[in-house]
């Protein structure tokens, strides 16, 4: 099943936002080498919630940061806290755990919308790019009624019929596995190997509607 876009066209159907236009000009600063994360997890049964100083001016958090909603306006990219850590180019959230080991599994809630990406990235990715389009970023993404794999902007379709209310995702960082998970039949639906070599964080890439995010779960039995 092929997707009638290439990776450069669907990153602007899902990426750069009205309120991005506005900072074309915003001077990067470097991200700090100390950062403010909660800890680094290498249990089982991670859990979560999303970063607030790591949110586009066009997201905004609820249900105590675990849900996310998207703003097609947002708010005025100068009325945000100016934050190194902050993506200000594409709507991106990144979970406020690193992970650097371990076996963990996540869920979210997706129904709500129909152009998002999920997965994880490096903790220290750019955060002048999107997830998906460098080789820092590994996700599942959903738009125009398609999923696909994607990292360092290479597009792969992932053959899925439907679109289930809520899908899992499974990461196991020594193995170098990313698995988007059936949650209502629990099986593996496609996987993403890889090589982990820095501490990651869960991500979010939103262009409508709303995720919400269930941390804190055991992994359901048989994935393998």
């Amino acid at each position: 099943m092929a997707i009638p876009v290439t990776a450069a066209r669907l990153c602007c159907l899902a990426g750069r936002t009205v309120t991005s236009l506005s900072v074309r000009h915003w001077r990067a600063v470097s991200l700090p080498t100390r950062r403010c994360y909660i800890s680094t997890s290498t249990a089982s049964n991670l859990q979560f919630r999303l970063d607030e100083r790591t949110a586009h001016s066009s997201l905004d958090l609820f249900k105590k940061d675990t849900g996310v909603i998207y703003r097609m306006l947002g708010l005025d990219p100068s009325h945000v806290q100016d934050n190194p850590e902050r993506f200000r180019e594409w709507a991106v959230v990144f979970g406020d755990e690193k992970i650097s080991g371990g076996r963990h599994y996540w869920e979210v809630t997706v129904k709500k919308s129909q152009e998002f990406r999920l997965g994880v990235a490096e903790a220290l990715m750019s955060r002048e790019d999107c997830v998906g389009t460098n080789s820092s970023s590994w996700v599942f993404g959903y738009a125009q009624r398609k999923w696909f794999t994607m990292t360092n902007n290479k597009i792969v379709p992932v053959t899925l019929v439907g679109k289930p209310d809520r899908v899992g995702i499974l990461l196991d960082y020594e193995a170098g596995l990313l698995a988007l998970v059936d949650t209502e039949n629990p099986n593996i639906i496609h996987t993403i190997r890889v090589q982990f070599k820095a501490p990651l964080c869960p991500a979010f890439g939103l262009w409508d509607g709303e995720l919400l995010t269930h941390s804190g779960l055991e992994e359901p039995e048989g994935l393998k």
